[in-house]
């Protein structure tokens, strides 16, 4: 910030004695201690690289210990994202009953987290935004219920996938309309319930969140298949005959009584990144370090073959696109803190100036303090950039499924009930 370490220069402009200087070089030694600057010792994000490393490797087992090991030595303020991440690890490698469990503790501290601690926020102004604990974004805490819902329709527990779904759309509606925040609903969530609700034959719940998906990821290829042959079977002829206009080539017969089908889920790719960018405060000119979201890379087709049948999965939510919304979002909130803080760090500065009698020792407690005004860039970088689906139409049995991302192709067993629709979770980076 240019203008603010003026603010120090109003102490009295004298001289420090030696020993007013020793107790000013002394104040400012405390203040490093107490960890108002910044190193990788107290940094998430690079104490858990390893056990990242591991996960993107599919080594899951390793992954874990590590998680464990850090969750072991790791501070409070970042006990909310451990238990993301090996909530999430859990759940890629398909240990869905102990993921449940781990991200429902993290949605119980999420919770709590969420009462904001007024002596934690002061502290946070005189040091910075990594030394809070961390309470997850928005759209962090909607994918916890996304991830449950998923696990639960992996266990057969369909009730409790619903109950998950449900919480999205509630969540989420609630920070549209009283919080006014210029969020979406969350497609992948909505398809998710028409899948349920169609394996529950609650054909009207079905098609009313299909059809939420559909307006909110218009761009659903061949997805939109049961949308038009619920559309059919539930009698709403105008929105059939809309839809049969926009897809032509989209074959909706109607289920034969043995046909079973089969939806495959796939989390591709790797979730953004934050990383460091300065904005402009105002017309003051003064910039302030904000975290932005940063994509790791494309994500790459993937392709799902079952008993020579081949599709390519669609992607019905960015993550990548959801977390920039949900970010600048908070930027405006962000940026006003930060300038509360570098005044209340400005005003320390003075007080240091004018205890030693020494403008120098002012400054240099400013920069001190000022040194560690760094933005917080841990995330939950165990998610996905996308949730891409591929469903079919199958018979009964089982039947072996394909999942063909770049470089590293898996193959899956799935049994296939009639009647049913069987939902396969798969990760892909």
């Amino acid at each position: 910030m240019s203008n603010l370490p003026d603010i120090a220069s109003q102490a009295p402009r004298v001289s420090a004695s030696p020993a007013a200087a020793r107790w000013g070089l002394l104040f400012i030694v405390a203040l490093s201690a107490l960890g108002l600057g910044t190193g990788c010792a107290s940094d998430y994000v690079a104490r858990t690289a390893s056990a990242r490393s591991a996960y993107q490797s599919s080594d899951y087992p390793r992954a874990l210990r590590e998680l464990d090991g850090e969750q072991k030595e790791a501070p409070e303020r970042d006990q909310l994202l451990l238990l993301l991440d090996k909530g999430m690890v859990l759940h890629a490698a398909g240990q869905w009953e102990e993921s449940t469990q781990v991200l429902a503790q993290a949605d119980d501290l999420s919770s709590q987290l969420d009462i904001t601690s007024v002596s934690e926020e002061a502290g946070v102004l005189l040091s910075n935004e990594r030394r809070r604990a961390y309470r997850g974004e928005d759209f962090e805490k909607l994918m916890i219920s996304v991830l449950q819902a998923l696990n639960y329709a992996e266990l057969g527990r369909d009730e409790d996938a619903l109950v998950e779904v449900r919480r999205v759309n509630e969540r989420i509606e609630k920070m549209i309309t009283e919080e006014k925040k210029p969020y979406e609903q969350l497609a992948i969530a909505r398809y998710l319930g028409g899948v349920l609700y169609e394996d529950q034959k609650e054909w009207d719940s079905a098609f009313i969140d299909y059809m939420k998906a559909y307006e909110l990821e218009p761009r659903l290829g061949g997805l939109v298949e049961p949308l038009l042959r619920l559309a059919k079977k539930t009698g709403r002829d105008d929105a059939y005959a809309t839809l049969s206009q926009k897809f032509p080539d989209v074959a909706h017969d109607a289920l034969a009584p043995g046909d079973g089908q089969l939806v495959v889920v796939v989390e591709a790719g790797l979730s953004p990144e934050k990383q460091r960018a300065s904005r402009d405060y105002g017309d003051s000119g003064d910039l302030i370090e904000v975290p932005v979201y940063r994509d790791r890379g494309g994500t790459p087709p993937v392709r799902v073959s079952v008993e020579g049948k081949a599709e390519r999965a669609v992607t019905v939510t960015s993550l990548s696109r959801v977390a920039q919304v949900h970010l600048n979002d908070r930027i405006g909130r962000m940026l006003a803190k930060q300038l509360a803080g570098a005044v209340a760090k400005a005003g320390v500065a003075a007080g240091v100036g004018a205890l030693t009698k020494s403008k120098e020792l002012g400054v240099l407690a400013f920069l001190v303090l000022n040194a560690g005004n760094q933005p917080d860039l841990r995330s939950w970088l165990s998610l996905p950039a996308e949730f891409q689906v591929a469903r079919f139409r199958l018979p009964p049995g089982k039947h072996t499924v394909q999942v063909d991302a770049p470089g590293r192709p898996t193959t899956h067993l799935v049994e296939v009930r009639p009647g049913r629709v069987e939902v396969l979770v798969v990760r892909s980076y």
